[in-house]
């Protein structure tokens, strides 16, 4: 099979992802919204590159580890068209559950907080990528080259969803058509899976089609204003702080928790918030308090 030349498409938008940042800042203060934050951009900006450049090494481990596990796949799919159109929803179904995993798991949540932790939502915070993450989180997308899609083929197609995934973090864009928003995965939609509203926590984990949240019942519709960033924010602008604070609690809780072996593993595995001793606050605890205010709120008026 013929293998054709692929350039590296994250790195040709730069320049656009540059201009863009630029665009918006200037509209965001012509139409008055909340002021931009610089600093806030500036740790975003920072996190990226940091991103791109660790990216250098780690697309190469994930392209060995894809390059070992084609040897064994069932299918040998080809450079073609519709391989290509059944990557496109073949890559996003593996990015979904690699999103959400990401938030259910301590242990892949510890690279993702950092894409969460500004309070800001811009286009720069699309560039709040973390360090760590691709070391490991490329499991996710290991099957896709067992059934048989070529490592070159898997490798761009997660930087088209990357690049997809990048016009939709702002808030200059309200609501597209209906059809649009049914499908794909929006601004709206984006929007409040970056919120700490409590209906709005671990909900539209969509990379490109909001299909998959819809189908495993993740979905929800951005109806009040969200609030971003985390639960309990890091509140720093330091790029390394941002990029390694949670691995810091996240072995202090496995280390110095007072419990069994198994209750400190259980730290890696459990979603953020979970503690031992059953003091923790889970995402899906916040949620359910804030059904049964809604509730009560709904039977006084």
């Amino acid at each position: 099979m013929q293998v054709p030349e692929i350039p590296n498409l994250i790195h040709y938008a730069i320049p656009f992802f540059i201009i863009t940042v630029i665009i918006e800042v200037i509209l965001t203060v012509k139409v008055k919204l909340d002021d931009y934050e610089f600093k806030d951009a500036a740790t975003s900006i920072t996190m990226g590159l940091g991103n791109v450049f660790i990216g250098l090494f780690t697309k190469g481990l994930t392209l060995g580890v894809f390059i070992f596990l084609y040897q064994y796949r069932l299918f040998t799919i080809p450079f073609t068209w519709w391989a290509w159109i059944l990557l496109l929803f073949a890559e996003d179904f593996a990015y979904y559950w690699n999103h959400r995993i990401a938030h259910e798991s301590r242990l892949f949540w510890a690279s993702h907080v950092v894409h969460h932790s500004s309070k800001k939502y811009n286009l720069s915070t699309a560039l709040r990528q973390t360090w760590s993450g691709s070391f490991y989180t490329f499991i996710f997308w290991a099957p896709l080259a067992i059934i048989g899609f070529h490592p070159l083929m898997i490798l761009t197609q997660m930087s088209i969803s990357l690049l997809y995934q990048y016009w939709i973090h702002t808030e200059l864009i309200d609501k597209l058509p209906k059809w649009f928003e049914a499908v794909f995965n929006t601004p709206s939609h984006h929007r409040v899976h970056h919120a700490t509203n409590p209906q709005y926590l671990d909900r539209n984990h969509a990379g490109i089609f909001i299909i998959w949240d819809k189908l495993f019942g993740t979905f929800e519709p951005e109806i009040e204003k969200p609030v971003y960033g985390l639960v309990s924010n890091i509140n720093t602008y330091n790029p390394v702080k941002v990029a390694f604070v949670e691995w810091y609690n996240m072995f202090k809780d496995v280390f110095t928790s007072n419990t069994s072996l198994n209750k400190r593993f259980l730290y890696f595995l459990k979603p953020p918030g979970w503690k031992h001793d059953g003091s923790g606050k889970l995402s899906e605890d916040l949620r359910k308090e804030w059904e049964k205010k809604a509730e009560k709120q709904s039977l006084k008026t």
